[in-house]
């Protein structure tokens, strides 16, 4: 969700040129599969097309290859320092942390509460697009 939150506000913004946008997982679980389906519907109703997604895992080459490397709770927290170790060039964190109120989201996996996912990662995306706009 995130990922096609983030792409669809900075093309918005006019400054798809500024900004690689990709996400990967922390696990296998979903290594291959499309969007969550409740999580498509939702992007759909919203106008933000997913349909190409396919999970892939987070590697190490990512951590060279990205700024930032934005995480969504605490348990992919744990799972990407067994692929990275140590974050020594100090990229990783939290999306909420960029906002007022850092925290981990709200998987809706377990939740089953996909609109709190939705205001909780447009607020963290819209925060992030803010500080790496100034």
């Amino acid at each position: 969700m995130a990922e096609y939150v983030m792409k669809k506000m900075v093309a918005d913004a006019g400054l798809e040129a500024d900004f690689e946008i990709a996400s990967a997982a922390t696990s296998t679980e979903e290594i291959g599969n499309g969007v969550y389906p409740p999580v498509k519907r939702l992007l759909q109703e919203e106008g933000i097309d997913c349909s190409l997604h396919r999970a892939r895992q987070m590697t190490m080459e990512d951590y060279r290859h990205y700024d930032h490397i934005v995480l969504m709770d605490t348990n992919n927290m744990r799972n990407i320092r067994h692929i990275i170790g140590e974050d020594s060039q100090n990229k990783v964190c939290r999306l909420l942390d960029y906002t007022e109120h850092p925290g981990d989201i709200a998987d809706p996996w377990y939740t089953r509460d996909f609109e709190l996912t939705w205001r909780q990662v447009n607020g963290g995306c819209k925060a992030l697009l803010e500080k790496l706009s100034q």
